[in-house]
C-alpha cells in the first residue's frame, strides 16, 4: 500500500480503534497527559490484540461524557453552555 493511499484510507474510513496520539488527539491533549490520564482511570485502557494496542473510539466518547464538568468562576452568572 502506497503513502497516497494510506492517507486516503485513512480520511476516508472510519475506524473504531485509535492509536495511542490519535486516541490523545481525539480528546484533545498531548499523548503524555493521555497516558497519565489513563493510568488514573479517567480514560480507558487500551486493547492490545497480536501486538496491536488500540483505544476504542466508542469508550473514549463516553470517558469523556463522564468527565466533570469546569467549575464557574463567575458569581451566579448564567451561561447558554452550562
Amino acid at each position: 500500500m502506497t503513502a497516497v493511499s494510506r492517507e486516503f484510507r485513512s480520511k476516508s474510513q472510519p475506524r473504531r480503534g485509535m492509536r495511542r496520539i490519535e486516541a490523545a488527539a481525539f480528546v484533545g491533549v498531548s499523548p503524555t497527559k493521555f497516558d497519565d490520564w489513563v493510568a488514573r482511570g479517567l480514560m480507558p485502557k487500551p486493547k492490545t490484540i497480536d501486538g496491536v494496542v488500540l483505544w476504542d473510539l466508542e469508550r473514549l466518547d463516553r470517558a469523556w461524557d463522564e468527565l466533570p464538568d469546569a467549575a464557574h468562576d463567575g458569581a451566579g452568572e448564567d451561561h447558554p453552555w452550562s
